[in-house]
């Protein structure tokens, strides 16, 4: 099977399914691959699948539903089946005269396929149609949510994010619930459908319990897709599986409302608490702007009332509740909201890795989150939900984000960074849900990274006044939030001299069986070539990891002679996107040399996987 790639397996039912990478006789090798995969005594099956319309794989099984007219009879029913060679393996409870019936086995697609169409011809046949299976689609960060993981966008590649996909194969944000205290939020949207996702929404200005915005509030349901979206159609959240909550509040600042939003939020089980909002900021590109210098303290009402959150929130484990530090480029310190002890101020980093151009800084500052930035930018900034249709920032422009309308790639500022860390305090609590809200908060402490050590001032306790900690790493706060089970290393190996040939690539591979997630990865290469310039060395991971290769090695070194190395992420940062990904399934290095004389051979290539 040199010629094939993985594309995807379902191991509940034993299935793998490869594609030929021959550029040149693709059906003979395909057809030689089948005759000898036949022979094999533990293979039932080999054979060919068909495209849907985009290319994408679709299995058929030999199975069909069928549905037949209300009033036909039983021993119709039989006859008809023993005519169409077809065995019945059970009548379907939830429908009348509905059967999941086989053909022989070996039967092939093109007669299931005759098959179903002859049945839906005949008059006693309501509704048939094959079994036809493909890759179930997971939840998972989009290509455009860079914030997330890994990614690469208009061609950029970009490496800025918290972590958050890693920490996906310990917490979702499972049983948590996050309220959003903004403008409203489109509680219709795609992303936020599903039994049990709203839970308890409320307009704390008008007193009713329906938080959908108005006609010009686009901002919260922004910020609720950084936090929570369900991650099914365009955008993921942070902590996808957390119930969202949506408090209405387009008061003014300082008013009753503001309070009685913290009192609903804790009334109402909510677990974490975002409020992307504040005072007035000054206008962060002009240093003169004289609104800098505004110090706005929080109003007793408000206080009491983030007071009560914290002391009778979570059954007495308090809410936790994270603040916008601000966009004004300026100190944070005098924002008596954000900089309140018992809430985290969080500021925006951007995808350069340092501070974007308006957040605010000062003392108060606990963490950074990924956000857009001002000029110059790798990215639109934060691809996260907006209100469907043509009612928020994407009016239905691609450029905008999707024609739909129902997506914005241009999200930011510290509102966004203040959700995706109440996302982050939601895989948290879904970890360790007997923690209090002040333990909460040392932890996403702990677990920050101290990005742009050069420029960030961070003193002597690791604070800074850019950064607050340090930029949140999801992936270390889930793992921080409880201890893991006992940290297990294997190592997976294979010996074999694989000849490698001018222009060719030369392929070692490896089967790994192992079913928990990948903590760390090493890969062991070993390698004699005359001239290792020539050389490209790839790992290609099963499907199932969402990576679909890392380069180890890209024609450097010249007239050395051999490698021997081991590539860990310190040497080659592409491999932390597999961290929490399953290892099960076939792993290749693949060789490919790119001129001609001098040649080589793979000695031998393994994994050795922290699990």
């Amino acid at each position: 099977l040199s010629q094939f790639d993985p594309l995807f397996a379902i191991p509940e039912v034993g299935i793998e399914v490869l594609r030929c990478s021959a550029r040149r006789a693709v059906r003979s090798a395909r057809d030689k691959a089948r005759i000898a995969l036949k022979q094999e005594a533990s293979v039932r099956f080999a054979g060919r699948g068909l495209c849907n319309a985009s290319g994408r794989p679709v299995l058929y099984t030999e199975n069909l539903f069928v549905q037949f007219q209300e009033d036909c009879k039983k021993t119709t029913i039989k006859r008809i089946l023993k005519a169409f060679e077809l065995t019945p393996k059970r009548e379907l409870g939830y429908a009348r005269n509905a059967w999941f019936v086989e053909l022989p086995e070996g039967s092939g697609h093109e007669k299931l396929l005759t098959t179903a169409s002859a049945l839906l011809a005949h008059e006693d046949v309501l509704l048939c149609h094959p079994e036809l299976v493909q890759e179930m689609g997971k939840r998972g960060a989009f290509p455009e949510q860079w914030h997330l993981k890994r990614a690469t966008v208009n061609g950029t590649a970009i490496n800025a994010h918290a972590n958050v996909a890693a920490a996906w194969a310990m917490s979702q944000g499972e049983g948590t619930t996050i309220a959003i205290i903004d403008d409203g939020v489109d509680v219709s949207h795609q992303e936020f459908t599903g039994a049990g996702k709203i839970v308890s929404p409320r307009d704390v200005t008008r007193g009713k319990d329906d938080a959908r915005p108005g006609r010009s509030d686009m901002h919260g349901t922004a910020c609720a897709g950084v936090a929570c979206a369900n991650g099914l159609h365009g955008a993921s959240g942070v902590a996808p599986k957390a119930r969202l909550m949506p408090i209405r509040l387009v008061s003014s600042l300082g008013s009753q409302a503001e309070a009685d939003a913290f009192v609903w939020a804790t009334d109402h089980g909510a677990d974490v608490i975002s409020c992307s909002w504040g005072p007035m900021d000054g206008d962060w590109w002009n240093p003169d702007d004289p609104g800098h210098g505004d110090v706005v303290p929080i109003p007793d009402s408000t206080r009491l009332a983030i007071d009560y959150a914290v002391r009778e929130g979570r059954v007495g484990k308090g809410c936790v509740i994270t603040w916008a530090a601000g966009n004004g480029n300026e100190s944070v310190d005098n924002d008596g909201y954000a900089s309140y002890a018992k809430v985290m101020a969080i500021a925006a980093s951007n995808d350069m890795n340092v501070k974007a151009d308006y957040s605010d800084m000062g003392d108060a500052l606990w963490c950074a989150f990924p956000s857009s930035n001002g000029e110059p930018s790798l990215t639109p900034g934060i691809w996260t939900t907006d209100v469907s249709g043509a009612g928020g920032y994407n009016s239905g422009r691609v450029s905008d984000g999707d024609a739909a309308g129902h997506y914005t790639n241009s999200f930011g500022g510290t509102s966004s960074a203040c959700p995706g860390a109440a996302g982050v305090a939601a895989l948290v609590i879904a970890r360790a849900p007997e923690l209090r809200w002040d333990q909460v908060k040392e932890l996403l402490k702990q677990s920050c990274d101290k990005i742009d050590s050069s420029g960030g001032r961070y003193d002597a306790t690791g604070h800074s006044p850019l950064y607050g900690y340090g930029r949140l790493n999801a992936k270390t706060a889930v793992e921080l939030a409880a201890p893991a089970s006992a940290k297990y290393t294997a190592v997976h190996k294979a010996i074999q001299s694989v000849p490698i040939q001018d222009l060719k690539t030369a392929r070692l591979q490896v089967a790994v069986a192992d079913t928990r997630s990948i903590r760390a990865i090493k890969v062991h290469v070993d390698l004699e070539h005359s001239w290792v310039g020539d050389l490209t060395v790839k790992l290609k991971p099963p499907a199932e990891t969402g990576v679909s290769s890392v380069l180890l090695h890209e024609r450097q070194d010249g007239g050395a002679r051999n490698i021997h190395r081991v590539y860990d992420v310190a040497s080659t940062p592409e491999l932390a996107d597999l961290g929490g990904a399953m290892p099960a399934g076939i792993w290749k290095l693949e060789v490919h040399d790119y001129a001609k004389r001098d040649v080589g051979h793979i000695l031998s290539f393994a994994l050795e996987l922290e699990l």
